[in-house]
């Protein structure tokens, strides 16, 4: 078996909650040794705070396969403790407001001082420069500001909330990733690192390509439950079966429209595939009174056998069971606790838990002996309560 892409790589994590903990975890799970660095007190707070149906914390989902160090870097052994470690890393990644690692001692310039060959990634709401730079926020102040929440909802009603941290998961975790591994690979060949300012409002922001496109055509976005994409074109949304539960139409191109159109017995439809305005309504309801007239099982079982984009909106405890996301293995069970496995199918890289979530501190001796830490070295800093 060949070694995990990312073998040898490793990373200093200070993050907590969510976005960085996924960033990580995924470098983790494609073989980087991930330290997990905590404080003394509380730690990564998502430990307890994020209990939030009072079973599983969304901890034990996002921090499988590394090890964790507690270390105390309002003191300077805590400081210098990691400027060691420092030394020998790949990756930083942190979450802090901007400007509390350089108070602190460990910002980029710091470490890249000793190690210059190091890729530090800073994951903020808003960036390290900006008026907004200093606020605080959460994943619904993100999409708020880019115009993304403005965009997502029916017409007429209010912005709807999604139950899916967009900002953090896919603006925070993802884009610190490509900005990470391309550090890295420009490390590897010249040695010298960079530094990775990832802002989850850019993030987002540079991804409304569809509400873009409306502004450049038109000077602005149409309104929300409107555009092509949210409510506007019959042939693209989500239609109600008698049984109270809905279908996900998508049939866009002619090909799928016509086909649609077809097998609910309403060839009738077919040159309005892309229909707007006036029109666009008047076909979006006569496909809500076809839809309405059988339940979920019946189109499904219909549309198995037409190849049209017409699929059943499931619950998300079916999607668990869905015979396809399980042949994937996109279910895995990590310390007695279900979770997803990696979204990326990679050769000879079969998924592999080498370790459980970590308790706080869990590894800090080990990690610390490894680096050339003595016995006396690591007594000293614990009695001194820096680990």
């Amino acid at each position: 078996m060949r070694p995990s892409p990312l073998a040898g790589l490793r990373v200093l994590d200070l993050t907590r909650l969510l976005p960085g903990p996924l960033a990580s975890m995924h470098l983790a799970d494609l073989g980087a040794d991930v330290i997990k660095v905590e404080d003394t007190g509380a730690g990564d707070y998502a430990r307890s705070a994020g209990a939030v149906h009072g079973a599983v914390s969304y901890f034990q989902l996002v921090n499988r396969n590394k090890r964790s160090l507690r270390l105390d870097l309002k003191q300077a052994a805590g400081v210098d403790t990691f400027m060691r470690l420092a030394t020998t890393a790949d990756v930083i990644l942190e979450g802090f407001r901007p400007g509390v690692v350089d108070k602190l001692g460990i910002g980029y310039a710091a470490v890249a001082a000793i190690n210059p060959r190091i890729a530090y990634c800073a994951i903020t709401g808003y960036g390290q420069d900006g008026p907004y730079r200093d606020r605080a926020g959460h994943d619904l102040n993100y999409l708020g500001y880019c115009g993304l929440l403005d965009q997502i909802g029916t017409a007429g009603a209010a912005p709807a909330i999604p139950n899916f941290q967009i900002g953090d998961l896919l603006g925070g975790s993802l884009s610190a990733l490509v900005g990470v591994l391309a550090a890295v690979i420009d490390a590897r060949a010249t040695g010298h690192g960079r530094y990775v300012d990832v802002s989850m409002t850019d993030a987002v922001f540079a991804h409304t390509l569809f509400p873009l496109l409306a502004v450049l055509a038109l000077g602005h976005a149409v309104p929300r439950g409107e555009d092509v994409l949210s409510g506007g074109m019959p042939s693209y949304g989500v239609y109600a079966t008698s049984d109270g539960r809905h279908l996900a139409v998508s049939a866009m191109e002619p090909k799928f429209w016509q086909m649609l159109c077809a097998a609910i017995g309403r060839p009738d439809l077919a040159p309005f595939a892309f229909a707007t305005g006036a029109e666009g309504r008047r076909i979006r309801s006569e496909l809500e009174a076809a839809f309405a007239s059988r339940s979920l099982a019946d189109w499904s079982a219909l549309f198995e056998q037409v190849d049209c984009c017409v699929t059943p909106v499931l619950r998300f405890e079916e999607s668990m069971e869905n015979e396809h996301l399980q042949a994937r293995g996109m279910l895995v069970e990590v310390n007695g606790v279900r979770q997803f496995a990696p979204p990326f199918k990679i050769s000879e890289l079969p998924f592999s838990a080498r370790l459980p979530p970590p308790e706080a501190g869990e590894h800090s001796d080990e990690i610390l002996r490894a680096s050339g830490f003595s016995g006396d070295e690591i007594a000293r800093l614990r009695a001194q309560k820096v680990i």
